[in-house]
Parts: structure tokens; sequence; C-alpha cells
């Protein structure tokens, strides 16, 4: 089964934008390299015409996007067990642990959610194709637990992509920050890119300069005097989006390495502190994020429905033992 086109119409703030980077900011779950292999195969046309991935993008241009259906690969299947919250004739949500990766690349190779995926569902189509990313339209960081949907058939692939694309999915996180916000609910702007001097993590360019543009929405949950547990949500959905934007505020992660939050950022300088915060570290090795729950329309019953996961046990033993400290 070929997937349908999706047509795009350009609006002004997209004018003389390349048409890859245009693709790759309105199709998040895919890789600028991806969109460039389908642009280069003709699954991109411009107005009925194929071109490049250079072509600068005019105001009466219309864009078509076709997914093509996946070439083979040597992905292998392996036997991890998955933790499926649910699952119907269309689809899976996967409460996903800490620790898995989930589509392989150039340091994974195996043990990953795509791994598993093709040996739970190797007799289903979508999953003997070889694709590397089957039934995935979105993803989490490697460190980051909670919710993901799968979709088991291309046609609830394509609706759930569409979904994506139009911002409708409901997506919550809960996290463990640094720090105190002023604000008890506030949003965070800012356009996210790769970082200039590191390209392994992201960075906020909030002139607008380089990046793609991105909102996230907060509230805090929970006041423990030096972290607070917040519940985010997005407009937007880029690469580290919650925890470099909460980085760029200066309240970092709790024990996210890649932005510092892996450091004592508040707090004393007593000796018995130190060491508080540092068992907290073992105990939580990770950033303190978790996608708590997701919400969308059903591919085939067009029904609004919502998933809600528990915080992983370690965040829950790390926000016990502040809520001691600080009652204490």
């Amino acid at each position: 089964m070929t997937n349908p086109a999706h047509k795009i119409s350009i609006t002004d703030q997209d004018i003389n934008q390349r048409l890859d980077h245009f693709l790759t900011a309105k199709f998040s779950q895919f890789t600028r390299s991806y969109i460039q292999q389908l642009i280069a195969k003709g699954h991109v046309l411009v107005n009925d015409t194929k071109v490049k991935s250079g072509f600068r993008l005019r105001s009466a241009d219309s864009v078509y996007i076709t997914i093509p259906e996946a070439e083979a690969s040597p992905i292998r299947a392996e036997n991890i067990p998955l933790d499926i919250l649910f699952e119907d004739e269309e689809l899976i949500i996967i409460n996903k642990p800490a620790g898995m990766v989930v589509h392989p690349g150039i340091s994974h190779y195996s043990g990953t959610l795509v791994n598993a995926l093709y040996y739970h569902f190797q007799e289903l189509p979508l999953f003997q194709s070889g694709e590397i990313r089957p039934g995935l339209v979105h993803r989490i960081d490697k460190d980051t637990t909670g919710l993901l949907v799968v979709a088991k058939t291309e046609y609830a692939l394509n609706h759930l992509a569409n979904q994506f694309f139009h911002h409708t999915i409901e997506r919550k996180y809960q996290a463990i920050i640094w720090g105190i916000p002023e604000k008890r609910e506030d949003t965070i702007e800012g356009h996210i890119g790769r970082s200039v001097k590191d390209r392994k993590i992201m960075q906020v360019f909030r002139d607008g300069s380089q990046g793609k543009p991105a909102v996230t929405h907060f509230k805090v949950l929970e006041d423990l005097h030096y972290i607070s547990l917040v519940e985010c949500s997005l407009e937007t959905g880029r690469t580290h989006q919650i925890r470099v934007h909460f980085a760029s505020i200066k309240h970092p992660i709790f024990g996210d390495e890649a932005y510092g939050g892996d450091q004592i950022l508040r707090g004393s300088t007593f000796t018995k502190y130190k060491q508080f915060v540092q068992n907290c570290f073992k105990i939580l090795p990770r950033q303190a994020l978790h996608a708590k729950s997701l919400g969308f329309i059903h591919p085939e019953s067009r029904e609004k429905i919502f998933f809600d996961s528990d915080l992983p046990e370690d965040m829950k033993l790390v926000l016990e033992k502040w809520r001691k400290y600080k009652g204490g």
C-alpha cells in the first residue's frame, strides 16, 4: 500500500527557505538526511515537478510529499521485553524504560526499540519491510522514560503522522529541575539548533538566527526548596527540547549530564548536603524526564484516546528523598 501524498502550501514565512530545511521542520519525526533521500528519489514534488534539496520556495508553490514503503535493510529482530500498556489491530502504546535507544544508529545497532519491535511484530507487513523506524512517528531520548505510540499498519502510521504534523497530539512530560522558577506557570520560547561549540547537543538561539522555532509550556507541580517537579507540554517537538529550554533559563533538568544538571546547582556548601545530592545522583543517574501522558485520535475508531503512566521508580525515590530533606 502506498501512503497518500501530503500537500503543503507555502506561507509568507516559508518563502526562500530551502526545501529540505522546510520539510525537516514540518516533519520533525524524520532526519534531514532522510528528507533529502526522499527528495532525490522523487517522493517530493513542487508544483508536480521534481526538484533538488536546495530548491528555494516561492509564494505560489505547493509541496507534495509521499512517505514511501520502506526498503529492506539488515535490522536484526531481538527478543527484548516490552512494557506494552495498550494494543489493538492498529497501534500499541509502549512505556519505554531508561537506557533504551529508540532506533538503530551509528553507536547502537542492537538492543533498540526497533530491534524489539521487529521480533514482537515480525508477522506484520510493516515490520517485514526493513525500515529503520517501522511504525514510529515520534521518539524520546535514550535516558528519557515514558510513553510512545507505535503504528502496526501503514494506514495507522500515516494517520498518526498527520496528527503529529498538525500538532494535534497531546503530550505531557514531568521533569525534576534545579531551582524554583520565578513564575509557577510560564512558557519558554527560543529557536533550537545544534550547538555551535558541541554538535552532540542543542542550543537555544533566542534571536532566531539559527535553528527551528520551539515552544514549551510548563507549570510547577511541587516546590522542594532546591528542586522542583514540573509538568511540561510542547507545541513543537525539537530534539532535546525540554532539556535545552530549561537549561536556557538556568533551571536544567536534575541529573542531565549534557546540559549541566549533573552538578550541584542549588543549596548549601555543607558536606552533608553534598553527600545527600550525590546519593540522589546515584539513584537517578540520568536526566529526570518522563513522557507521562499521550492523547490522540484513534486511526480506526476516530475517537479521542488518552494514556497516562506512573513516574519511574528512580524519579519517585529521588522526589521522596527531597520531600524528607525539605521537611526535616
